[in-house]
């Protein structure tokens, strides 16, 4: 639940009552993609005025596995952080790892970083990893556009190509979140590259859906 307590123009402040605690925003999210924030323990995370924290689902599913999570009780003991976490869908990882994956409407093959072994990751079993996780936000799973492609600039129909199967990977991901009869928040993702027409479509096609938030992709 999100309760608007101040505006300013557009300018918004507010509390985001989550599973583990509430969250003021906007608020700094420290990043811990493996389960950790690096060089900073949870202590002193607690201490610094962290309010939540982001774990990364591709990376933690490869890494230590979800078997060894899920035998933590979750991704907060696992990590000793008792306070709301965000998980990253994957996504990034399709930007980001794009010479070692192929992506098509099913989902994503990866080779994996680590040993190379080929591993496919869909809407579906990125919702159930982070179930797994227990993440206080979990996000849907989407196609993060890269800025350009072959020192062209990404095209309008590419973009709006990508922003529509984003956008029905989040149904999918949303079907499966209610399936799992997970308690938590799901997030859609805003999509449509560097294109504002294409980005207020992604708008007008995810909020009649009634996710619990909306990030911009």
């Amino acid at each position: 639940m999100f309760t608007l307590t101040h505006k300013d123009h557009f300018a918004r402040a507010g509390l985001l009552n989550l599973a583990h605690g509430l969250v003021e925003t906007p608020i700094f999210m420290p990043v811990g993609t493996y389960g950790t924030v690096k060089a900073v323990s949870p202590t002193q995370l607690d201490h610094l005025g962290a309010q939540i924290i982001l774990g990364n689902t591709f990376h933690l599913w490869q890494r230590p596995d979800m078997e060894v999570i899920k035998l933590a009780g979750g991704l907060h003991p696992f990590e000793n952080w008792h306070k709301p976490i965000l998980t990253d869908s994957g996504g990034f990882q399709v930007w980001s790892l794009a010479e070692n994956r192929k992506l098509q409407e099913e989902g994503v093959w990866f080779k994996s970083p680590y040993n190379g072994s080929k591993r496919f990751l869909s809407p579906e079993i990125s919702i159930q990893v982070q179930t797994d996780l227990n993440s206080d936000i979990v996000m849907q799973l989407d196609e993060c556009l890269p800025y350009s492609e072959n020192q062209k600039m990404v095209t309008w129909s590419r973009a709006e190509s990508s922003m529509q199967m984003s956008y029905r990977w989040a149904i999918r991901s949303q079907t499966e979140f209610i399936q799992l009869n997970n308690k938590n928040a799901l997030f859609a993702i805003v999509q449509g590259g560097m294109f504002s027409d294409l980005r207020e479509q992604s708008i007008a096609l995810l909020t009649p859906q009634n996710f619990a938030g909306y990030a911009i992709g």
